[in-house]
């Protein structure tokens, strides 16, 4: 039974104030001031979203007490720094993570499960191409439509958090659905269909199990692109009305909806949908995103954020009010650069960390 029952929460932190409570260590660096003294950089997330945190004194001795993806009963004053809010931590100890109650840590979409589940439903069922529906029906049913309404589309930069992927899945197949009536040349089957399939197999590339989230040995060793082609041609075997190319078509669009090489596709998009399907998972994520980051803002008004390296800049954007409700969007700000200067380019920057590897693996799709 948890022992440490939770009350401060990330998204309700307000300036000022001291509390001691148990978060879980995301990120963790051993840094120095400019005087040589080291200090400790942590980020610390529970299921409302994450925060950073810095330990000035005693660095050396609570390092250990610190590693990521260990729990830790933090005490700590929080102070607005750039807009977002970062604790000064001057105690912290290790927690077992059987004294804690892990839907505190779990972050969840805003969106209801069953309402979504409802949703995926009446959307397949209404796929026209009936062996294209038939096709979606074999794979989204069983132990896959529970994985899939349950898996984070991403491990950090969008709709991370459970229910994530199926709340990203039905937003792009909304604006499909808007857009394929704009272009007559679009398959509407065939676009909602890549829609549903595109990130289906991120149920094997993450682990979900518990915060934070990672990536299973498959997901790293294969990647969702190849084990949605698996999990699309097994569909496929046991509905023999449809047609090979229409399975290589739909294909397609698994494989070329990161769009560009360096992204991780093997094919850039080459149909219609392909292309179109490739735009509208982009915007979903980078909007997603946005609104994570918004949602951190305290005050009013339009203001910077810190230096985004997955989007290669700053942005400007509009708070709206105090950042006190719990949102699990974007799961936390990039490290700040130092005030008044401009980071470097991205690609002038060495492959050096599991980080940075991280990143280039999941890039914002």
């Amino acid at each position: 039974m948890p022992t440490h029952a939770k009350k401060v929460f990330a998204a309700q932190l307000t300036g000022g104030q001291q509390f001691q409570d148990v978060f879980l260590v995301t990120k963790k660096s051993l840094a120095e001031t400019k005087a040589g003294k080291p200090y400790l950089a942590l980020a610390l997330m529970d299921r409302t979203g994450e925060v950073e945190a810095r330990v000035w004194d005693n660095a050396l001795r609570f390092e250990s007490q610190a590693e990521e993806g260990h729990y830790v009963l933090v005490q700590a004053m929080a102070k607005p720094f750039r807009d977002q809010m970062q604790l000064g931590v001057t105690a912290l100890q290790r927690v077992d993570a059987a004294e804690i109650d892990m839907a505190d840590f779990l972050p969840t979409s805003p969106r209801p499960l069953a309402e979504m589940a409802a949703e995926l439903e009446a959307v397949i069922a209404s796929t026209g191409d009936q062996p294209l529906r038939d096709l979606l029906q074999t794979l989204f049913r069983g132990d896959t439509l529970a994985r899939f309404q349950r898996a984070p589309a991403a491990k950090r930069l969008h709709h991370a958090y459970i229910g994530g992927l199926i709340e990203h899945t039905l937003s792009i197949v909304g604006l499909a659905d808007k857009v394929a009536d704009h272009y007559p040349l679009i398959d509407r089957d065939m676009l909602i269909a890549g829609a549903l399939v595109h990130d289906l197999a991120k149920i094997e590339e993450f682990d979900f199990s518990s915060p934070a989230f990672g990536y299973t040995d498959r997901g790293r060793l294969v990647g969702h692109l190849v084990l949605g082609v698996d999990l699309v041609r097994q569909a496929a075997s046991q509905v023999p009305a449809i047609d090979p190319g229409q399975v290589d078509r739909l294909i397609h669009i698994i494989l070329s909806h990161h769009g560009r090489y360096e992204y991780g596709s093997p094919v850039l998009p080459m149909t219609p949908e392909a292309i179109l399907l490739h735009h509208l998972d982009d915007i979903d994520a980078k909007m997603n995103s946005m609104a994570g980051l918004q949602a951190k803002m305290n005050g009013d008004g339009w203001r910077w954020t810190d230096y985004q390296r997955h989007l290669e800049r700053f942005l400007y954007l509009r708070a709206s009010g105090d950042a006190t409700e719990p949102n699990a969007a974007g799961m936390g700000p990039e490290e700040p650069a130092e005030a008044g200067e401009q980071p470097p380019h991205p690609l002038a920057e060495p492959v050096r960390s599991k980080k940075m590897v991280d990143r280039r693996q999941q890039s914002l799709f």
